[in-house]
């Protein structure tokens, strides 16, 4: 693999610095923010008892990763792309609806409302853009800060789990752990991981419950390096696609003290056995696992695990496609706001 050279930071690259810099702070001024809306939403959840999640890519994966917390509080959750929901439909009546999207403004949205005629009573958004779209059409929770300027979904991705984390808490849910994860982040070394990554012609994704935070990795890593990077959940990975594996293959994992770490750690020794480099973001609270790469965080699972990980993943996706990409973070067949389907 050839390395970029420059030593001067790319601009898309220093735009995302300025957004991750601040997006602890955001997310908690979102958390609090959000409180009002996030007793409304609970109430149409503990009402319907069914809550469908739609979003596009780095939104779905938020969609994907609060998927399992949303089912522990007894609420049955389901994450579609709102594409999928646009072309093959789930049933919306007697369903809280979740659309996210952070500029509130991407055709698939503003496409729902105009198929829907307007949505549902039970339909609400979150954003980061006030005088967006979707919060002029739907009751929305928004982000501070506004929309997030830089390519590559980072600070947006924070804050829309600080806004889920204010609806889960007018659930019933604890927010304690969640809080101190984003109020004193971690910052394990990740050197080795980029190192064991370094000759890699393409990166899978996996997890088990934090499968949605591998998925948004994995977009992240696309879209700032250029190379193929795709995530699969560890039982789907398991079925088939091992044929891939092998030393120009990295596989990264991400594992929670949750009762699945087992199985990310059989998915570890698999993938290494197959000759791929292997990291590990873990926060199982286990010894680390032998012949990988681990990117060890104190014991948590859950929305407490996703915010210790998050900003780590984000580092570790930046500087993976740093040394690759002479332009990172600058797209070139994409835009920030996909405005056509």
């Amino acid at each position: 693999m050839t390395m970029r050279s420059s030593k001067q930071r790319p601009s898309g690259l220093v735009a995302i610095d300025r957004e991750m810099a601040r997006q602890h702070a955001d997310a908690l001024a979102s958390y609090e923010q959000a409180a009002a809306l996030a007793v409304r939403i609970a109430a149409s959840l503990r009402a319907t008892g069914r809550l469908l999640l739609l979003g596009m890519g780095g939104s779905h994966a938020v969609g994907r990763a609060v998927e399992p917390l949303y089912r522990d509080l007894g609420i049955d959750a389901v994450a579609l792309p709102l594409s999928e929901q646009l072309g093959q439909p789930l049933p919306i009546e007697g369903k809280t609806i979740l659309i996210t999207s952070q500029s509130g403004e991407s055709a698939e949205v503003l496409r729902w409302f105009e198929e829907t005629n307007g949505g549902t009573p039970e339909a609400f958004g979150l954003t980061l853009e006030a005088n967006s779209f979707l919060a002029r059409t739907a009751s929305s929770l928004i982000g501070a800060g506004g929309s997030e300027k830089a390519f590559a979904a980072t600070r947006s991705l924070t804050i829309s789990f600080a806004l889920h984390l204010a609806i889960l808490s007018a659930l019933g849910g604890n927010p304690a752990a969640a809080l101190a994860a984003l109020k004193a982040p971690e910052t394990p070394e990740i050197s080795g991981a980029l190192q064991a990554l370094a000759e890699v012609r393409a990166v899978v994704t996996s997890g088990r419950r934090l499968q949605g935070l591998a998925e948004a990795i994995a977009l992240g890593i696309t879209e700032l390096s250029r190379l193929p990077c795709f995530s699969l959940e560890g039982g789907q990975l398991r079925h088939g696609p091992m044929e891939m594996l092998g030393p120009s293959v990295g596989v990264v994992l991400f594992r929670a003290a949750d009762p699945t770490a087992g199985l990310v750690a059989a998915m570890a020794a698999s993938a290494g056995e197959a000759g791929s480099p292997v990291v590990v973001f873990d926060a199982s609270g286990e010894p680390p696992l032998a012949g990988v790469a681990t990117i060890p965080f104190k014991p948590a699972a859950g929305m407490a695990a996703i915010f210790a990980m998050l900003p780590v993943a984000q580092d570790f996706m930046i500087a993976f496609a740093a040394a690759r990409v002479e332009n990172a973070g600058t797209p070139v067949r994409s835009t920030k706001v996909t405005r056509s389907e």
